[in-house]
This record gives structure tokens, sequence and C-alpha cells, in this order.
């Protein structure tokens, strides 16, 4: 999965609609204990609205909209109908996504007014805010592109490591309900889940012998450590193959943001930071890259991915412009969503909930997927922005 560990500050459109907005009166009353409390005692507030009342309704052309909701409404359709669609029983069950994920099958995806037509018979617009405010951080994330070997050798010194046989990770919400979104991992010693090693001990090759065991080498330490925050990444290998990386497991340390670490000591500022400065800091001070680095005791560990990628958390390929990053403690997968990002290369357009991360936290508040390649790297790296949005449910639920 593609289950990053961001650090917080990482962090079509000229159809005009001929259809009318959903008629006021199917318009249901709010779910039912549709609130979950947070971090901040901010709660996810939902309410239902008009098609009307979402920004330039009508102008997403909708293109690769249907790849990203189609492999969303594929897993649903294999789900047990009765089992609740997300965390809390407010978003419906199953079968009520089922019905209309069928409905959705027997629209041409290729026509935008037929799409607009099948979203506002089909679904309700949920304006949603945290607490009273609707307004949240919106960030981005790419496919990372890195340099590498499938065997040590020459500027390929730097391990991506599969994961290891005895790494135990542990979703606490199987567990506990109130615990769903949350995660732990370790190793087990004596009948109990011990910590595992953090990123400082893993690099310095602290882990026994027959768990260090190397997927592909880079050439790039920075590079390496970018990837874990990412998540996912193409590797131009040395015999001019490429390897699709993908996330495999993570030791269970909590992810600390070096971003923080830099405006803390001074280095950078709140209003600087991105991607490209932290990188550039990096690459002019070498001899405190890696002990900034080691500050970020999390470290994911990677397997080879073939075919469609790179792979959310819903356990999907996921679709450039389409797949948005939420809080799965809070909001389900595979669930539209109308986004209003204040961006200059975003428009208000469809997007489908289908991966999470370590700082995506909180009612109002995602990552946006760009894609991969120098475009999306530089969109990502410097995309730190406000915005809102709706969720889009079926009337029946």
């Amino acid at each position: 999965m593609m289950i990053k560990n961001y650090y917080t500050v990482l962090l079509s459109c000229l159809l005009v609609s001929a259809c009318t907005p959903a008629s006021k009166t199917n318009i249901p009353d709010v779910p039912a204990n549709i609130s979950s409390t947070i971090e901040e005692n901010k709660t996810l507030n939902i309410k239902p609205v008009f098609f009307s009342d979402l920004p330039n309704w009508g102008n997403d052309s909708f293109k690769n909209f249907n790849v990203a909701f189609t492999r969303s409404c594929n897993r649903i359709l294999k789900n047990t109908p009765s089992k609740n669609f997300g965390r809390e029983a407010s978003f419906g069950q199953m079968q009520e996504w089922q019905i209309a994920c069928r409905k959705y099958k027997n629209i041409n995806a290729t026509d935008a007014v037929a799409l607009r037509s099948f979203f506002e018979t089909t679904f309700v617009p949920y304006e949603v805010s945290a607490g009273n405010d609707a307004q949240g951080l919106f960030t981005g994330y790419y496919e990372a592109s890195l340099k590498g070997s499938r065997t040590r050798q020459g500027v390929y010194q730097i391990p991506l490591r599969a994961r290891p046989d005895d790494l135990v990770m542990v979703q606490l919400g199987n567990f506990r309900d109130e615990l769903k979104g949350q995660r732990i991992a370790g190793r087990i010693i004596g009948g109990n889940l011990k910590p595992y090693e953090s990123h400082e001990e893993i690099v310095k090759g602290v882990l026994p012998p027959a768990q260090d065991n190397t997927l592909v080498w880079v050439d790039n330490a920075v590079d390496a450590f970018f990837l874990q925050i990412q998540g996912s990444g193409i590797v131009d290998l040395e015999d001019g193959t490429t390897m699709r990386v993908g996330y495999a497991g993570q030791n269970g340390h909590p992810y600390y943001a070096i971003g923080r670490e830099l405006i803390s000591r001074g280095a950078l500022t709140k209003e600087n930071v991105s991607m490209q400065s932290i990188r550039a800091w990096l690459a002019r001070n070498p001899d405190q890259a890696q002990e900034i680095m080691f500050t970020n005791k999390s470290y994911v560990f990677f397997r080879e991915i073939t075919g469609a990628g790179p792979i959310g958390g819903e356990g999907l390929a996921l679709t450039p412009m389409r797949s948005l990053a939420i809080d799965r403690s809070i909001i389900p997968y595979g669930m539209p969503v109308w986004v209003d990002i204040n961006h200059p290369e975003i428009d208000n357009k469809l997007m489908v909930t289908q991966d999470t991360g370590g700082a995506i936290r909180g009612p109002v508040r995602g990552d946006f997927f760009w894609g991969h390649g120098d475009y999306a790297q530089g969109q990502a790296g410097e995309m730190k922005a406000q915005g809102r949005y709706w969720f889009l449910m079926p009337k029946t639920i």
C-alpha cells in the first residue's frame, strides 16, 4: 500500500452542464451520528446541499475519473453487502454503494453530461467541515523517480530494503473500534510485541542479518529518504529496465517531519519550507543531512510492484489528479468527493478517496496525487493550499 509518511508541509473542463441540479425535495437529512471526534476537539460535520451549491459543478470533463472510480467500485462490489462502508454506519452499508456502482457500470464514461446526470440522480452532495471550519489544508504527493541497480556496484550503494519476515504490523482498529486508522508495529520476543529498530538503527545495520534484505540499490540517500515519504516510485535501472516499488511495511515508529526540524533549528522558515527547499538544504549541508534525516524515526520497507501502480491505501492503483489521500480513521475509501482547492493548476473536479498518510489528519485534509515525472514532482513539492470538499453519498443511505 502507498501509506505514506508525509511531512505536513510537503507538502477538465470546458463543457457547460445542460443538466439541472437534483431536486431539492430529494435531499435527505444528515445521517444520524455522522460526527467523529478527532484531535483538537474538532469533529467531522456534514450537511446536505444541492449540486448547484458545488463550485463550478458542470465544468468537469471527468477525464480519467472513470479509471479511478471503476477501480473503487470493483472493490466495493466484492464486499459483504451488510458490511459498513466506513468507520461509522452513517456512511451506509456496502449494499447501498453496490447498488450505485452497478448503476454506474451502465453509464457511458466518455459522456460528461451523462456522468453528471448519474451523480445528480443517484447521489447527494454533503458539505464537509471540521467543527465549524469548512476550509482545510491540501498538500500534494507524487510517484518518485530514482536511479538504481539490482546489484550493489559503483554509485549504487544505498539500499531500499524489503520488508523483514519478523516485522509484525498491527491495525489497532481490528481490536477496538475507537482505534480504527491507528497502527503499530514491532517484533515478537518472548510472546510479547516489542518495538522495532528505528530509522537510524536500521540504516546503521542493527537489524539482524537474516532480516536485512535489500530489494534494490540506489545512488542517492536523499532520494531514498524522500521515497519513504512518497511511499512509491519508479527506479530506472542501470541495465535500461525499470522497477516500480511500493510500500510493504513500516517500522512502527511515529513519523516526524524534518521540515519541522529545520524550522526549529532556524535553517528554514514556515514561509519558505517545501520539498524543494528541504532538498536544497540537504544538498548544501551533506555533513548534517543524515543526522537531520535520522530525526524522523519512521522507516519504510518496499516491495516490487508489477502491473498498474502505484498502489494506494485502498489496495488499488492510483490515478493521477483523480486519487485523493484522506484521514482513513474518519473517512472511508472509495467515496467520490468534489474538491475546491485554491491552486492555479487544479480546477474544481471530482476525485475518489483512495489513499491515506501519516500526516493526513482531520476531517478537512487532503493530499492530491499528481502522478509521475518532473511536472508531478514540481507541483507536489510546492503544494500547500487551502481548500474544501464535498462528499457524494448515495441517496439510499
